[in-house]
């Protein structure tokens, strides 16, 4: 069961808050003026595996989004390996 402590109090206490979160798994609810905002709890497995999937997507959409822009900017009818291919031999 998780622990209510107000938003002042993890302000005051924030390193040993996430140290019992991180190594006793502690869950807390976080209050504002007496209401529930959020909740702090450990990272799962899940969650990492989730994050990590995040952050692949969001490299390999970058990385569309250049190609497109270098597709829209390239002027020649060479490849980019016929063009490499050139820079070597010049």
């Amino acid at each position: 069961m998780a622990t209510e402590i107000g938003v002042r109090e993890l302000k005051n206490n924030a390193t040993r808050i996430v140290r019992a979160v991180r190594e006793e798994r502690a869950e807390y609810i976080v209050t504002v003026h007496g209401k529930p905002a959020a909740i702090l709890r450990p990272i799962t497995p899940e969650d990492e595996e989730r994050e990590y999937q995040a952050r692949v997507e969001a490299f390999f959409k970058e990385f569309d989004a250049l190609a497109e822009e270098v597709g829209r900017a390239w002027k020649t009818n060479r490849t980019a390996a016929e063009a490499v291919e050139e820079q070597r031999r010049g």
